[in-house]
């Protein structure tokens, strides 16, 4: 990229929680998170491949909303993004209480900022995990109305129309990591299809067709070793008052070309 294509380059910013910083993908040579929002500034490189893009990404796992709001907000509009992505709102409904008044304002005011400037923003909506999660059955009420504040935001206020997750590979369990609350390596990869596709790139895969077979079947074993593995140490940092972004840095908090990690 030359230095002229740098200075006109598209601007791509990542905001949000843990499924922006990348958590449950496979990481890059160097360790470094990866994360469908890195797969999506990859993608935009090959598409602007004669402009360029420079791509920062401020998410950080375990943030609420209001916490994304208060962290990155900011920093994000300084960079004057011509393309957002924001995931948020996840962490605010795993929470015993739930303002839905309260969160639906404060992303309305997460979105707003860039939509009114002309920023393309996308959204991710949260799939259905019942078949996937026991928590996802308990949580399908506040997911539902957690997605309906998602649609208005694109109805309302200028986001872009969110993607259908039913019946898709997001409802299948190859999609998501061992811990059942993030997304996978092929999780990852399909969402970062379905930005492109979101912002009019081809991106020339059925990404939302589940993989060929049948997924691997939930065993007393399996759900067991969940339980233990997984759930027991969240509830544990939840009753102590910790969170998993406590000492957390952003891994990209500046805008630069994808290589630069």
């Amino acid at each position: 990229m030359t230095a002229e294509a740098g200075r006109d380059a598209l601007r791509y910013v990542a905001i949000g929680d843990s499924l922006s910083e990348g958590v449950g993908d496979e990481p890059w040579p160097d360790g470094t998170l990866r994360g469908w929002t890195d797969r999506l500034a990859a993608l935009l490189c090959a598409r602007h491949d004669e402009r360029g893009v420079r791509y920062a990404n401020l998410a950080v796992r375990g943030y609420k909303a209001a916490q994304v709001r208060d962290t990155q907000l900011d920093a994000a509009i300084a960079m004057a993004p011509e393309v957002v992505t924001l995931t948020a709102g996840m962490n605010d409904i795993l929470r015993p209480r739930v303002d839905f008044n309260e969160l639906e304002s404060t992303l309305i005011g997460l979105v707003q900022p860039f939509t009114l400037r002309g920023s393309r923003v996308i959204v991710v909506p949260i799939p259905d995990v019942s078949r996937i999660s026991p928590v996802g059955a308990l949580l399908n009420e506040r997911r539902n109305r957690l997605n309906s504040i998602y649609t208005n935001l694109a109805r309302r206020h200028g986001v872009l129309p969110l993607t259908d997750t039913t019946g898709t590979v997001f409802e299948d369990p190859r999609a998501w990591d061992a811990d059942r609350l993030h997304l996978s390596a092929l999780g990852h990869e399909r969402l970062a299809y379905a930005a492109a596709a979101c912002l009019g790139i081809p991106v020339g895969v059925e990404w939302l067709a589940a993989p060929a077979g049948a997924p691997p079947a939930r065993t007393v074993r399996t759900e067991a070793a969940w339980w233990w593995g997984y759930a027991m140490p969240w509830i544990g940092r939840r009753l102590r008052g910790k969170s998993s972004g406590d000492g957390r840095v952003v891994k990209r908090p500046i805008l630069a070309p994808l290589e630069q990690m």
